[in-house]
Order: structure tokens, then sequence, then C-alpha cells
């Protein structure tokens, strides 16, 4: 597929990540002494990741090779220290670990598109606040009508289209929305990259990304990085082409019972600037549900 070309050389997720991160740490971040000349490697050397978490450089050189497939606890915690990952890295990395050993294995099937009872009637006791349901490679499952026309012109896609990755890097009007895209979108990717890691054959998955891949260069870009860690909560600024300038707080939560389908509020205060943006979002979207059509395949 697609996405192979932009995931290393060879080896298992687990070699691929490891490579990716050690790329991203300094000799300076972990208090090395920097060394004269040119490095042919950026970030670490194997050599230099091995001794800061206490393995042989030919243990470590196997793992990144995928030839060593049952690292313990103990070496992946190690390896996680040496690389400064954050928690959900931390935590990416066990799972690559197990999957790694066989331990896991992904689904070959695609989600349900059917949501828990009596989600589109709290989506609609949320308005005017924008809120949405995504599934877990951001398909737009159900919004109320400030959460859809939140993301402009994307009422004017329908059925598979209507996903916000593929809106994020595709549609002609998702560049000048945020004020900050790169920072709005990198929640976007992270997502992704975490789910290819531990089920990198899932059909949703490999449609979407594939996608990306072949036509944006930002994504693949984002993709290379290698992150999986995002923010399900914040604030986001926005040029709105109907509503203008305003910003937003926002909160994403899983559904329950669900195989990755999440919740996403966007709030502002009464009385400012930015929650009457949010008002003005509140409005029917050319007199057609808030809800995407369902295509003929679904």
């Amino acid at each position: 597929m697609a996405r192979e070309q932009h995931s290393g050389s060879g080896g298992t997720e687990l070699g691929r990540f490891l490579r990716a991160r050690r790329t991203r740490v300094t000799p300076g971040d972990v208090g090395l002494p920097a060394t004269s000349g040119l490095r042919r490697t950026p970030g670490l050397r194997r050599e230099e990741l091995a001794t800061l978490a206490g393995i042989s450089i030919d243990y470590y050189a196997r793992l990144e090779r995928g030839t060593e497939t049952r690292p313990s606890p103990s070496v992946i915690d190690a390896i996680a220290r040496a690389l400064r990952l954050g928690e959900a890295e931390h935590q990416h990395l066990r799972d690559l670990a197990a999957c790694a050993d066989g331990n896991v294995v992904g689904s070959a099937t695609v989600p349900s598109r059917s949501m828990p009872p009596g989600t589109e009637l709290i989506l609609e006791r949320l308005r005017p606040n924008p809120a949405y349901v995504v599934g877990r490679t951001f398909e737009v499952l159900a919004a109320n009508s400030s959460g859809l026309r939140l993301f402009a012109g994307i009422e004017d896609w329908h059925g598979e289209q209507r996903n916000l990755a593929l809106y994020i890097f595709l549609h002609p009007a998702a560049r000048a929305l945020w004020d900050d895209w790169d920072n709005a979108v990198r929640s976007c990717v992270a997502w992704l990259r975490g789910l290819a890691g531990i089920e990198p054959d899932a059909p949703d998955l490999a449609r979407i990304v594939d996608e990306l891949l072949l036509k944006s260069p930002e994504f693949a870009r984002m993709w290379d990085r290698y992150d999986v860690q995002g923010n399900t909560r914040g604030r986001l600024s926005y040029h709105h082409p109907e509503v203008g300038d305003f910003a937003l707080g926002f909160q994403g939560m899983t559904l329950d019972g669900t195989n990755g389908q999440h919740l996403v509020v966007f709030y502002a205060e009464p009385g400012t600037p930015d929650y009457d943006a949010m008002v003005l979002l509140d409005r029917p979207v050319r007199g057609h549900a808030s809800n995407p059509p369902k295509s003929a395949a679904q």
C-alpha cells in the first residue's frame, strides 16, 4: 500500500517507530556531549540510544530491523525513557511490542457506523454548541447544525467524502479556516498514526491513509514524524468565511460501547463575541439534515 512508502525500509512497525523517534532526540536533549563534525544520522545514533537504555547495541539494532520481536516490559520502559516519550507515546510503544510478538491481532472488518441510542438527541440538546460524532478514522457520523457548519464547505460533501481527515487536508477551504493550521490538524494525524501501529491492515484506515498520502504532501510530512500523542481538549481559533474570526474551546470524549467513536463538543463563554459567533453558526444547513446521507454502499 502507498503508506508503506513512508514507513521506513522494511521491518516491523515497532522498528519503524523506534527509528522515527530516535531521529527526534538530539545528544544535547539527553545530556550527551556534542561531537565535532557532521553527523550522518539525525538525532541519536543506535549505539547512543542503546547505551542510554542499558541494552546491547546488537539487541537494539535487531529491534529496529524487526528480527527481535519479544522485548521485555523493562526493555520497553528503558527505551521509552531514553527516547523521552510522553505517556501516550510510551503506551503506544508497549502496544507495538505486543503486536510485534503476535499477541495482538487487528480487525479486518470495518467498524459499524451505528451510534449508541440517544446520541442524535444529545447533539440537538447541545445546540448552539457545535458538536459532532466521528468514527475512529474521522468519518462524520452525525452532527448538529453548528457542528457541521463549523467546517466551512463540508456540507457540500456527501457519504464517505464527509470525513474530517479528508476535509482538513484536501478541502480548498480548510487551509484558511484555522489560525494555526498545523496545530489544528496534528491530533488528527497522531490518532491515525497510533491506529496504524496496532491495526495496520484495517480496511477503513487503509482507505483514508492511502488517499491522503497520495494527494497531500502535508499529510505525508506529518505521517513521517510518527507523532501519536494528540489533544482531546483545548482551544482553536477560526477564520470562518461566513461568521468571521472567533475562538472556541473543545472537549472530546469516547462513546462507551463503540469501536473508537468520539463525541466532540465546542464551547464559548455566554455574552462574548465568540459565543455570538457560535450562535450564528447554529442555523439550518441549506435545507438538508445535519447527518451525512448514507451512500448506496453503506
